[in-house]
Order: C-alpha cells, then structure tokens, then sequence
C-alpha cells in the first residue's frame, strides 16, 4: 500500500461525496460536515455532484449555509449520488457500446485541480471499496459509513437502517388489520441483500409470526407448520417478513435479469417474495396469500430522529478525522461510541445474523419462526 504524504501545508479546503444507492441521513452528514468545517475551523467545503461520477466529470459545488439550510429532515442527498460509476472501471459509450476504462487518473487530477486537503466519501461498502483504492493512491479519504442494510461489520449500526425499519414496521402493522380482517397470509418483502437485519428487526417490531432471513435457509413445511398453528387456535392471519435475500434449504438466492435492454448488467436480488408466495400455494393451496414488496420505500423520505442523530455525529467526527490528519479511516460506531477504524479493515466485510444473536434468541423466546 502506498504511504500518504501529509507533507503539504493544510489549506482548510474539503470535499465530500455521496454514493451507492441513497439513504436516509445522508444530509445530515452533509450538514454534519458543513457546520462544523466552517464555524469550528473556518474551512472551505465542496460538494461532489452525483458520486465518484461527479469526481471523474469535475462537477462540484461549494457548500456554505445557504446550501444546507432546512435539508437535515430531508431525506435523499442535495448532492445526487450513482452507484454505477467507479471510476476504476468506469463505462464509456464508444460507438453504441458500453466499454470501461480505469479513470481515476482523472478523478485524482480533478481532486488537484480543486486543491483540497481530503475527501470525505459517504456510502456503502463498494463506496468505501473505491475510496480504499484511492487511499493507496495517496489521496487524503476518510469514510462515513451508509446503508440501510445495516451490513457494515466495521460499525454497530449505520444511519438509515433506523428509518428503513420504522418504515417496514408500520407498513407490517397496517397489514396486521386487512389479514385479520379477510383472514389471509400477508408475505412482507424487505430490502437488506445478502443480511436480514431489517427483517429481523422490523418483523419482530411489527409483530410477524414469521421473519425469513438469508442467514437461515427456511423450510416451507415449517412455514406451513406456523400457520396452521395459528388457525387452530383461532388465529386466522398471519404475517411474514421475508427478507430479498432469502432461500429455501432447497435452493439458492432469487434475482431479477437486469439487463433488458440489452446491456450486460449485475443481477439484482429480487423476487423472494414471490417465490415464497408460490411455495406456500404449492403446499397447500387452502390459504388467501398476498404479497406486498416495499422496495424503495424503505429508503426514501424524511430519516427518523435516529438517523438524523447518527448522521451528524458521524459527519462531526469525520472532520475531526480530517484534523488529526487520520485518512485511510472510516468513522464507526463502536459499543456506543463514535471513533473510527482502518478502512483496509473496514472494506469487504459484511455482517452477517449469527444463529447466536441476542435478537434471534429473543424471537424465539416469544415463539417466532424462522422456517427452519
């Protein structure tokens, strides 16, 4: 890895990106960033329009209060975001097809031209990923950790996992009322990928019979089992939270082509709900099933209180890195406190539910089913 040089005078100019895909919080990290860059140091700030495609194209703004004022409650990011451009392999169309070349020569000389002293880059994992490459590069990154997934290893929680929750939780408790109501199956189907932690979380919240996570292969028997029993007892509904990256012991994950039109495309995890749907009809077609996908919906809008706490304390914490002269870094919440850790560490982790987990344990204890 190559060794920053911190020999350069600080000029007190920063820049910041967003990217991936957005999140609730992500202003107030912004906001975060601004505020205190400013009233404690007199900084200048800049913002990357549209993610590292904004760094690669030279679009930036400058961030002062007039261009933060009122977004803290909004949800979304005033900076636009992409998570399909990394400027590493970044797709070119060159006489009607889509090529990918290495441009982050570009993207450095960009940073160069601004003059600024670091780069805050706010995202996921392939974010932080592609920050990480830049770090070797010899470029000043610190990390702000984002996903509603919550499936950072480096970080307890990450801002919009809260809102992401809390708006699958109250989409589960209206549906409480129209299954008891026309004594039906409701199937939830929830974003998280590859971990199930807002199914995990949101289903217990909201009250489900049975949350279906990627982290335990489920058995539509058992799931049949768990209805049954409910209805014999009088019970006529139940709800399920199925999580986009669940499976059946006997098969693998469910995605969606993404690539009809014609351009070669990655997977995207997709119809687990539906799958599970026709699962349940094929056991045993006795039963009133539908299915609602939440989607998007889990991570737009205005961020809980939680999130918007999270986001700026996080945002505070990454200009405290930036004077410390910390880069290669990611801010993290560890056991309840904010600090940071290496971001070679922090990359190409994903944190999965262990079978072990506190809120596992608690959710069987009050006799919810994980289908196996």
């Amino acid at each position: 890895m190559m060794e920053i040089k911190n020999s350069k005078p600080f000029k007190g100019r920063i820049a910041i990106l967003t990217g991936g895909g957005d999140c609730p919080g992500l202003n107030a990290v912004v906001r975060g960033v601004v505020k205190t860059a400013i009233t404690q140091y007199g900084w200048e700030v800049f913002g990357i329009y549209d993610g590292f495609k904004g760094l690669v194209e030279n679009r930036y703004v400058h961030l002062g209060f007039k261009e933060i004022k009122n977004i803290l409650s909004k949800g979304g990011t005033i900076l636009g975001t992409s998570n399909r451009d990394n400027p590493f392999h970044y797709p070119i169309e060159l006489d009607g097809e889509t090529i990918y070349k290495n441009r982050s020569s570009v993207a450095i000389k960009n940073l160069e031209q601004l003059d600024v002293d670091a780069l805050i880059v706010v995202g996921g994992d392939g974010t932080q990923s592609i920050g990480h490459e830049f770090a070797k590069l010899g470029v000043n990154v610190v990390g702000v950790p984002k996903t509603i997934d919550n499936d950072l290893k480096a970080t307890s929680f990450t801002f919009g996992f809260d809102t992401a929750i809390n708006i699958s939780m109250e989409a589960i408790d209206r549906l409480h009322t129209t299954a008891e109501s026309h004594e039906r199956v409701m199937i939830v189907e929830v974003m998280g990928r590859n971990a199930g932690w807002i199914a995990l979380y949101a289903g217990l919240a909201g009250n489900a019979q049975v949350i279906l996570i990627p982290e335990i292969p489920y058995s539509v028997e058992k799931i049949v089992e768990k209805i049954r029993e409910r209805y014999r007892r009088g019970q006529k509904y139940a709800l399920i939270v199925v999580a986009e990256g669940a499976f059946p012991k006997e098969g693998g994950i469910s995605y969606i082509e993404d690539g009809a039109d014609g351009l070669a495309r990655p997977k995207r995890l997709g119809g687990a709900g539906q799958r599970l749907l026709e699962e349940l009809k094929a056991y045993d077609s006795s039963y009133d099933i539908r299915l609602t996908i939440l989607g998007h919906l889990q991570r737009g809008g205005t961020p809980t209180a939680a999130d918007r706490i999270l986001g700026t304390a996080f945002g505070v914490k990454a200009v405290e890195l930036v004077t410390q002269r910390k880069f290669s870094e990611m801010v993290s919440l560890t056991k309840g406190e904010i600090t940071s850790v290496p971001l070679a560490e922090a990359v190409g982790n994903i944190k999965l539910i262990k079978e072990d987990d506190p809120m596992i344990l608690a959710a069987r204890s009050i006799d919810l089913s994980f289908g196996d």
